[in-house]
């Protein structure tokens, strides 16, 4: 999702856009990795692949998510560095802050406080991530860097209800309630942690700007400012989707993190600014997943 989001930003700029989908490349195989790097030679890398899903698939598989993160990141930073890159960017998430950070979460609220258990292997891959990044500045004095993005949603999402994030996964609920005339739509959890939602393309925009002029060790957030309930979201979902039945919530599943808002002042003050309302970008994101269904 953020890869193809990539492709379609940088396609305004006037660069050559290299691309490593996975059906090409292993990312988790180090020697081919650094074969690909070497022989494509490029001046910038964007870290955008991960493997990533909702807290069921996290519960479900630790050992995937917390290995098959380090090994990517570890081969990527690596054979970019031994093939002579310059410029890459790191991208993390924002479940590496501890569980009970004061909102909105602020860079230096990092290793402050315990994680949330349901996504703590993800995100002790993703900050190691952010240190493996430090660390080539620090000894090697490369220009590498990060982006901490809050929770995203948009075209290319992943819409499979046991490994997929809330946004895909309320999406096709609704559209499947709809559809058969169902009177109610189940909800994990009960509706009341608080979550930020950015659409695809305004991180992609975010990115660029970044590319373009920041050079610092710390990693910098990426949000929207805002963050609704998940009940709240659950309902705009229905209304964009059409759904007119009753929201039910399953209090049974886990809720995860009460709220998780970043602070993402210091990205405002560079002088950039998300565009993508949530409505108007659930919209897009409903009109992709139709059109691929």
């Amino acid at each position: 999702m953020v890869g193809s989001a990539l492709v379609r930003r940088l396609e305004n700029e006037d660069v050559h856009v290299l691309t490593a989908p996975r059906a090409a490349l292993d990312l988790t195989r180090q020697a081919d990795v650094e074969s690909w790097v070497t022989e494509a030679r490029p001046d910038i890398v964007v870290l955008a692949a991960a493997r990533v899903g909702g807290i069921a698939a996290n519960a479900a598989r630790p050992l995937d998510f917390l290995l098959d993160n380090l090994v990517i990141e570890t081969n990527v930073l690596a054979a970019s560095d031994k093939a002579g890159v310059d410029r890459l960017l790191f991208l993390g998430s924002s479940c590496i802050y501890p569980k009970f950070a004061p909102q909105p979460i602020r860079e230096d609220a990092l290793l402050t406080g315990p994680l949330e258990p349901t996504n703590e292997w993800y995100a002790v891959a993703k900050i190691a991530g952010i240190k493996l990044a430090q660390a080539y500045r620090a000894q090697k004095g490369r220009d590498y860097i990060s982006a901490m993005p809050t929770n995203l949603y948009g075209p290319g999402d992943n819409y499979d209800l046991e490994s997929s994030h809330v946004i895909p996964a309320l999406i096709r609920k609704a559209v499947e309630a709809r559809d058969s005339g169902a009177a109610t739509m189940t909800v994990w959890g009960s509706g009341t942690p608080r979550r930020e939602f950015m659409h695809v393309d305004d991180l992609a925009d975010a990115l660029v700007f970044l590319l373009k002029g920041y050079s610092e060790h710390e990693h910098i957030n990426v949000g929207v400012g805002d963050d609704v309930t998940i009940a709240e979201l659950a309902q705009t979902v229905c209304d964009v989707v059409g759904f007119k039945g009753q929201v039910v919530f399953d209090t049974s599943r886990p809720d995860g993190t009460p709220r998780k808002l970043m602070d993402s002042s210091r990205l405002t003050a560079l002088g950039w600014s998300p565009r993508i309302g949530l409505r108007e970008g659930l919209a897009d994101a409903l009109k992709a997943f139709e059109a691929a269904a």
